[in-house]
Formats: C-alpha cells, sequence, structure tokens
C-alpha cells in the first residue's frame, strides 16, 4: 500500500482523547501546522484543542473520515478496541493509505489484531505506548515505543517527533506493547523503592528535599525518584500517570508473562500494593500516591 509521509500543512491528523496526556500530544502536531479533528468522550476535556483551532468530530469514525493519520491515546484495552475496531471506530471511516496510530499502553495481541484488521483494508497500523507522563507530554518529550510495518512507522515519524525526543521502532506489530510492558516492569519496582526510601528518611526526621540533593544525582537516581519525590514531598498526588491506569498495565505484563512461563515476582508485589492503593480510594491519583497506602500499613498518616 502507498503511504505518504507526514507534512505539515498537508497531512490530516485525527486524535482520540485527549486527557492528561492527549491534549498536551495533539496540541504539539498542531503547532507544528497540522491541521486535526479531535474527539473525546467528556467534550470539555477537548475545549483546550477546539479554541486552539481543531475541529470536533462526533465519533472516531468521523474522526478518520477527515483524517490521514489518526492517533488514539485512551485508558484500557476495551476502549482501544472500542475506538479502533468498533461500528463506529476510525478503521470504519479510515480510506486505503492512510495510519492508525495507537498510543495507549495495552494489549500485544490487540495491536496486532488490530494491524491485521487494517492491513485487510489496505489501511497501516502502528503501536506507539509512550513513556514520560504529564510532563513529558507538556514539554514534547516523550519516549515513544514503536511496533508496526517500516514503512508506516517512517510515514509518521515527522508526527511522532513532535511529541518525543526518543523514537524508536521496536519491530512488527505489537513489539510497541512489549517495550512498554518491559518499561512498566521497572517502574513498578522502582516506585516501591522510592516511596519506601522517602518513608524511611521522613520517619528518621530527615529533611526529604535536602536528601533528594543527594541521592538525586548518585547511584539510586531514577525518573520516578526526581521527579515524582518532589510531589511526594509536597504532597501533591494529583496525576501524571493514573494508579488505575498502572494495574492496568502491570495485568497486562503479568499475563504475557504467565504466556510466557516466566515468573515475575517482583511484579506481582508491586501489582498488590497497587490494589491496596486503589482499595483505599486513590485510583484517580497519580502512582506516587503509592505512598499513602505505605503511610497507612505503618500507621503513620489517616
Amino acid at each position: 500500500m502507498a503511504i505518504s509521509r507526514a507534512e505539515p500543512g498537508k497531512t490530516r491528523i485525527g486524535w482520540i482523547g485527549t486527557g492528561v496526556m492527549g491534549r498536551w500530544m495533539c496540541q504539539h502536531l498542531m503547532t507544528k501546522g497540522f491541521a486535526a479533528a479531535v474527539y473525546n468522550r467528556s467534550k470539555d476535556k477537548a475545549q483546550p484543542l477546539l479554541d486552539a483551532g481543531a475541529a470536533w468530530a462526533d465519533t472516531p469514525r468521523a474522526v478518520a473520515e477527515r483524517s490521514d493519520v489518526v492517533f488514539a491515546i485512551v485508558g484500557f484495552p476495551r476502549d482501544v478496541r472500542e475506538v479502533f475496531l468498533g461500528k463506529d471506530g476510525a478503521l470504519a471511516g479510515s480510506k486505503p493509505g492512510n495510519v492508525l496510530v495507537d498510543m495507549t499502553t495495552s494489549e500485544p495481541s490487540l495491536a496486532r489484531e488490530i494491524y491485521e484488521a487494517a492491513k485487510g483494508k489496505s489501511v497501516a497500523s502502528v503501536d506507539a505506548p509512550v513513556s514520560g507522563g504529564d510532563v513529558g507530554a507538556k514539554n514534547a518529550a516523550l519516549s515513544i515505543m514503536v511496533g508496526g510495518a517500516a514503512e508506516a512507522v517512517e510515514a509518521v515519524r515527522p508526527l511522532l517527533e513532535c511529541m518525543g525526543k526518543t523514537i524508536i521502532h521496536q519491530g512488527p506489530a505489537g513489539a510497541g506493547q512489549h517495550t512498554k510492558m518491559v518499561n512498566q516492569v521497572l517502574i513498578a519496582s522502582n516506585m516501591i523503592g522510592v516511596c519506601e526510601a522517602l518513608l524511611y528518611g521522613s520517619k528518621a526526621g530527615l529533611d526529604l528535599e535536602t536528601v533528594l540533593k543527594s541521592v538525586g544525582g548518585g547511584a539510586a537516581a531514577s525518573w520516578s525518584l526526581n521527579n515524582l519525590g518532589p510531589r511526594i514531598i509536597a504532597r501533591n498526588f494529583e496525576p501524571g500517570f493514573f494508579v488505575e491506569h498502572f494495574i492496568k498495565d502491570m495485568k497486562i505484563a503479568l499475563d504475557e508473562a504467565e504466556r510466557m512461563n516466566l515468573a515475575l515476582p517482583g511484579l506481582a508485589l508491586a501489582k498488590q500494593l497497587y490494589e491496596a492503593v486503589r482499595a483505599q480510594g486513590y485510583g484517580k491519583k497519580g502512582t506516587h500516591a503509592l505512598m499513602l497506602a505505605l503511610e497507612s500499613m505503618s500507621a503513620l498518616r489517616n
């Protein structure tokens, strides 16, 4: 199939999902000269993009009918399936040569299913989950892990470069999602370490901001420590990435691990701890809200 390389002022983009990250990612594309049609279940969350000149579409299908490349970043695999493969999904409104790009963290098997369904209509499909949270989205500094045919990946690369600093083609359909699972396994145990370390420092009577100056630049440094540690210290648990979405990601990774006959006990422990966070009512908070559950276990706060 012939796929045109994206060009500002020429390529029309569609965007599905204008939440914490999607709003900024789409806005970067518009700033670079790409006209956009947008859809979100709650229209008010798309208002900043509409105010900036985006056109509203009533369904994902309507987004695709007005676009050459359709992006989506939604919540759960069931949402991915609906917005791409549903009766009013983006594939139903796509034309030969169009490209569908799923930036949700979702199931590798679903990425391959979308790829095959799209191929049947001479439409390309790319899975391109991201890492970097709301900060990376706002600063166009995301790491983007890409799966799909090389021709399609290169066609949308100019668009991905508007949103991220690290864009790596990992392999065929589903490879981007598998790489994101590697990312989430790394983060899961690291977040336990970040929260337990700060909990220890607090109980020991240390000034945590001073502690971060020492440990944030040494061997213990990590993105989570240096970006989410200050939020924990400030008692700001608003989401850059939702707890409930992180639990979803860990379940996907554990299901894939079981399919591959792998034991990942550290990830299983992290998931159980995050289930406790959600059970305490913090599912809509950021992943660093793990601190709240750990504090509760040590009877340090109500």
